[in-house]
């Protein structure tokens, strides 16, 4: 994603370190959903157990990829120039 263009809404400085710790913590806590959803998937499940982690493991990767996205937007983000 290209920086911000000319003239564009930045977000602040602070918010947007605030935003990326956020994000970083949210990457974290999804590592760890992914984590046991894969041991998870290394016992015997009968098929409706398998289905559940299916969709916990569908709507994990999502999570992620939208995570990326975000800080991917949050690191385009320039600094406003100072004063």
């Amino acid at each position: 994603m290209p920086p911000a263009e000319p003239g564009s809404v930045t977000i602040p400085a602070e918010l947007n370190k605030q935003l990326r710790t956020l994000a970083h913590d949210l990457s974290n806590s999804i590592e760890t959903i992914m984590q046991a959803s894969y041991l998870l998937a290394q016992c015997p499940l009968d098929d409706t157990s398998k289905r559940w982690l299916e969709m916990i493991d569908n709507a994990t990767r999502d999570a992620a990829r939208i995570n990326r996205d975000i800080r991917e937007i949050l690191r385009t983000q320039r600094a406003p120039a100072a004063k």
